[in-house]
């Protein structure tokens, strides 16, 4: 049994007229955000042992933070440059090439592939959208992540930040 960790990068500050979207940091909030999903994840004893992210700065950083928070050592975070606004297509690539033998992977992206992501490998309800560090989590019958396939997503999870509890 292998389970994903889909993260979208957390709330980033958008007052720099001119910046670049790739050199984005996180602001306020999202500083706020990120550990406390990080904690969230914690206490239902997800704890990724693996992460890829996007190397955006926003996610970068929100993938940093988390990778703090869960206290996974800082060597299983991994930046990998086609997660950056990537496509379901891609997303689902680069976790069958690189999900190796993690049984928990956490994967740190961008709207809107990581929501059509998550839809098309839930075998249950849809998300209209993950918000900024919304976790949509989900675990697969599947022996090696190079198996992963679309709707085969079993008791999927979703949680963000500003969600009623």
């Amino acid at each position: 049994m292998k389970r994903l960790i889909l993260v979208r990068h957390a709330k980033s500050d958008w007052s720099l007229p001119g910046q670049e979207d790739w050199d984005r940091p996180l602001n306020a909030r999202g500083q706020r955000d990120a550990p406390e999903m990080a904690r969230r994840l914690r206490s239902r004893r997800l704890k990724p042992d693996r992460i890829l992210s996007s190397p955006a700065v926003r996610a970068l950083t929100t993938a940093t933070i988390m990778t703090r928070e869960l206290r996974v050592a800082p060597s299983l975070l991994a930046a990998e440059e086609r997660l950056y606004l990537a496509a379901p297509a891609d997303l689902l690539q680069v976790l069958r090439e690189l999900g190796g033998a993690s049984r928990q992977l956490m994967v740190v992206g961008h709207n809107p592939g990581i929501t059509e992501f998550a839809n098309r490998l839930s075998a249950d309800d849809t998300i209209d959208n993950m918000p900024t560090c919304a976790v949509f989590t989900a675990r697969f019958e599947i022996a090696a992540w190079d198996r992963l396939d679309w709707g085969c997503g079993q008791d999927a999870e979703f949680d963000y930040p500003r969600k009623p509890t």
